[in-house]
């Protein structure tokens, strides 16, 4: 891999780099406030291609001059027929075996390629049931409870209640109808969850928060299928076969499908 095809890598990666910056797809890697750098790091990976090009390009075109340069110094020496001839016949020796030799770059190097198809081809689907099922739960004790918004249900993330429904104790929901929204979870019984993975950098880092369900649930449950459900607090909870952290319940009213979120991770544990 010459500096020329570096260059056209590093260009690509830089460009696919900012086009998950400006869309939802980095979504799926980090969390929303790593954008910045993110869009920082597109930027120099192709300031940094462009300027592998200007310096090739610098180099060649100095190469050029010097070797035409070289060319007039031959024709006004050329009165020197023998001795030059002498002397050319071992510095072209010297050239063949020494500097006329070129030093290819290992092969391994174009391994640089295969993030960039990654990253361009394979757009990988947020974790889901299966991971969150063989996790613990990552519930924290809050240090303080916001005031709830006016409106009836009022929205709520799948974290805010669940550490308010656990350590809490749902004084804090005064009684008032909630709006959750989450993916399906069951469990090896069947019984169902509802989760959010929550992150602490990206992907890799995520772990789940888990709600357990009662009352009104909809008879047939999907896993991973995304669901709005509405309920009130109960003071029912259970322990995560996991990590025995405490996943409390949702007593659900009602409960409707709605599409994947736009960020589908929730980092307000985290906040």
């Amino acid at each position: 891999m010459n500096r020329q095809a570096q260059a056209a890598v590093l260009f690509l990666l830089g460009a696919a780099v900012l086009h998950a910056s400006v869309t939802d797809l980095y979504l799926r890697y980090v969390k929303a406030g790593l954008r910045p750098l993110l869009l920082a790091a597109g930027v120099v990976l192709i300031v940094t291609a462009l300027a592998t090009v200007w310096y090739e390009v610098r180099e060649h075109r100095k190469a050029s001059a010097d070797r035409s340069g070289d060319g007039h110094d031959a024709e006004d020496m050329h009165g020197h027929g023998h001795e030059d001839a002498e002397h050319g016949h071992g510095q072209g020796q010297d050239t063949e075996h020494g500097h006329g030799h070129t030093h290819r770059e290992p092969r391994i190097s174009w391994l640089l390629v295969l993030p960039l198809l990654a990253l361009i081809l394979v757009a990988p689907p947020a974790l889901g049931s299966y991971s969150a099922m063989r996790t613990g739960t990552a519930l924290q004790a809050p240090f303080g409870y916001a005031k709830l918004p006016a409106g009836d249900p009022v929205p709520l993330g799948l974290v805010d209640y669940a550490s308010r429904a656990a350590y809490g104790h749902g004084r804090s929901l005064d009684g008032r109808q909630v709006k959750i929204t989450g993916f399906v979870a069951l469990d090896s019984a069947g019984a169902p969850y509802l989760v959010r993975m929550a992150l602490n950098c990206c992907a890799a880092d995520a772990q789940p928060v888990k709600i357990g369900l009662s009352g009104q649930i909809p008879p047939v449950l999907r896993p991973d299928t995304w669901l709005e459900v509405t309920g009130r607090y109960t003071p029912k909870r259970t322990k995560d076969p996991v990590n025995g952290g405490l996943i409390p319940y949702l007593d659900v009213s009602s409960a409707r499908p709605v599409p994947t979120p736009r960020d589908p991770y929730d980092e307000s544990w985290n906040n």
